[in-house]
């Protein structure tokens, strides 16, 4: 016998083989049984996911000898014609070379005689989202009221496409991928079958490979088994397909642990003259990644990881936490993504792993806050560098005091904020009429303060004592007047101003307290004064809205500056257009002749032999 694909050799044949599929068997299987099938029905999911032998299972269902039936006898002709592709009542049209209104034109005219020897004529349309608007227009009335003995069955992997009015007449099943637990196990068998050894962890390999697609795993199974004589091994995979594989992973991570970007670099050299390709060895790395991930957060299934977690290095994953493997996954990811536009790829891998050398000195965002609400909180726990000062007695002190004892007349020192410098700490006395102290006449503060009469600890307030003697009267210093920052007053009002005068005052007055309504007043037109009503015209409703909110201000400034109490009223006003000026025929005439424009005319005067222009602006072209 020829030669033929795992993928064909165990395609299913019953019900009871589609693997992953429970929801579309049980609600075939059901509707059969209860003799309730539709006319039309819609398989749409991924590639490789069972679909057309779905299709293919339900047509033999449906035409056995036997009955309709959960499972085909497979024994009968129907039976055999249909999975061999030579039945006459069952029709598989591939959607995509059929895609026009002639195809379904076709069918349309088939659908007319009874099936020759089955029950059902059936007509297995694939990728039939493939069909042109027309042919699915052309199809819709067919699929709708078909023939009793027409059944319908579309299959797609991109049922977007599908158009809503044929979802409609159809029922929908939508097929899953496959787990990687479940192909595992179907490639073992298919293993156990063809009399090959193979060991777990390269079935696991193969089924995370596939993404869910049995047919892809099947096809990578045959390739795999044709180098590896008889005993399928991860290392053979990893040879034979250019992978990294975990062990010369964990090698490499561990020389990006200890930061040496050196031995790192080199031993990328090795992996690629060793034929290893860039895109591969990054797919490798992140998906190494992703695992330690896993393994961090707890997970050690063999599913997830495609392998057992203990292959995995655990110098690496004392050094990674959760925290900088999601900083390096997602630094491999966009690796990968940036790749195909790359000047070089390898410059761009060689600075990945640099960056990955510096992995462990990563901080996040969620640290960095984290470290400084604990300095905040410790900063706000710390205690005080001295006992505060008791500033209140020494106030009380120094109020007691005459006004005109000057500052360089107290001896002592008193309790001050160790913050500001005590500027009348240590000043002397100087006889009266003398210049300033000289440099060097201040005299040290006393050695020890005197304690409270009552034993406390505290430093008692020392009265401030004049040493001159009564005879000689201490200088009096001339008393300077108190420095207040009083705000600017604004001008008193002045009710002889003009309206136009008001308006310019109000807006300086408003110029830096409110810019907006200042700007504002600015583009408004002449103001006019009506009885008790300010009459400010302008020329939209946005301007009017605007000065209306603000009216209450408006009014408060009129009354500030020129002392009346009247009521702002804003009113649109289309503007003046200023009369068209009366051109001389002359005039005229140049401005035809050269294809001037007249952009400024201050006096013209016209005679009857001259035309007479103090001043006029022709713009002629260029050249003329």
């Amino acid at each position: 016998m020829a030669y033929e694909v795992t993928a064909t050799l165990r395609r299913p044949k019953k019900f009871n083989e589609l693997v992953g599929q429970e929801f579309v068997t049980s609600t075939l299987q059901n509707s059969i049984s209860s003799g309730k099938i539709a006319h039309a029905y819609l398989f749409s999911g991924p590639r490789g996911c069972g679909k057309t032998s779905t299709a293919r299972i339900l047509a033999k269902v449906l035409n056995c000898e036997q009955g309709p039936e959960n499972a085909p006898c497979g024994e009968c002709t129907a039976c055999k014609e249909i999975s061999r592709g030579t039945s006459m009542d069952v029709i598989e049209i591939d959607g995509a070379s059929n895609t026009s209104v002639n195809d379904v034109r076709q069918i349309k005219d088939e659908i007319l005689f009874p099936p020759n020897s089955c029950k059902y004529k059936i007509y297995i349309i694939d990728e039939v989202h493939m069909l042109s608007t027309p042919a699915f227009n052309a199809l819709l009335k067919t699929i709708e009221e078909p023939p009793p003995y027409v059944i319908f069955i579309f299959a797609t992997t991109e049922l977007h496409k599908v158009p809503a009015t044929i979802k409609s007449r159809c029922q929908q099943f939508h097929f899953r991928l496959g787990s990687v637990d479940q192909i595992k196990e179907l490639l073992s068998k298919a293993a156990a079958e063809a009399g090959i050894e193979a060991d777990d962890e390269a079935l696991f390999w193969i089924a995370r490979e596939s993404t869910g697609s049995f047919r892809d795993a099947y096809t990578l199974f045959d390739q795999v088994v044709s180098f590896s004589d008889g005993h399928i091994t991860y290392d053979k995979i990893r040879d034979k397909l250019g992978l990294v594989g975990t062990d010369r992973l964990n090698e490499l991570c561990e020389l990006c642990c200890d930061g040496n970007a050196g031995a790192v670099f080199t031993k990328l050299n090795e992996y690629l003259e060793a034929g290893v390709s860039i895109e591969q060895l990054v797919s490798n790395i992140t998906d190494y990644l992703r695992s330690l991930l896993l393994i961090q957060t707890g997970i050690t299934k063999e599913a997830l990881l495609g392998q057992s977690a203990d292959r995995f290095s655990k110098k690496v994953l004392a050094a990674w936490d959760a925290v900088r493997l999601e900083r390096g996954i997602s630094l491999f990811l966009a690796l990968y993504r940036d790749l195909r536009y790359s000047l070089s790829p390898r410059f761009e891998l060689e600075l990945a792993l640099s960056k990955l050398c510096w992995l462990s000195k990563y901080v996040s965002s969620v640290e960095v806050k984290a470290a400084i609400d604990a300095a905040r909180g410790l900063l706000a726990e710390a205690p005080a560098a001295g006992p505060a000062p008791a500033l209140g007695s020494a106030q009380s002190a120094f109020s007691a005091q005459p006004a005109n004892q000057t500052a360089g007349s107290f001896q002592g020192s008193a309790p001050t904020n160790p913050r500001i410098p005590n500027l009348l700490e240590g000043f002397t006395d100087a006889p009266a009429g003398s210049a300033s102290p000289e440099p060097g006449s201040f005299a040290p503060p006393p050695e020890e303060p005197r304690p409270f009469p009552d034993g406390g600890d505290r430093l008692a307030p020392v009265t401030p004592v004049l040493d001159a003697a009564p005879s000689e009267a201490a200088p009096e210093m001339p008393d300077m007047p108190a420095f207040e920052e009083t705000p600017a007053q604004a001008a008193p009002a002045d009710p002889t101003l003009s309206i136009d005068e008001v308006r310019d005052r109000i807006i300086e007055n408003l110029k830096f307290s409110n810019s907006l309504l200042a700007s504002a007043l600015m583009s408004t037109m002449p103001w006019e004064q009506n009885g008790d009503n300010i009459i400010i015209p302008v020329d939209n409703g946005f301007k009017k809205s605007s000065l209306q909110a603000e009216s209450h201000e408006i009014n408060a400034q009129i009354k500030s500056v020129w002392g009346r109490a009247l009521k702002v009223v804003v009113l649109i006003r289309e503007p003046e257009k200023k009369p068209e000026e009366i051109l001389p025929d002359g005039i005229k005439n140049v401005c035809k002749v050269f294809n001037g424009t007249i952009l400024q005319v201050t006096d013209v005067k016209e005679s009857d032999d001259e035309i007479v222009s103090e001043q006029n602006t022709i713009d002629q072209p260029e050249g003329e």
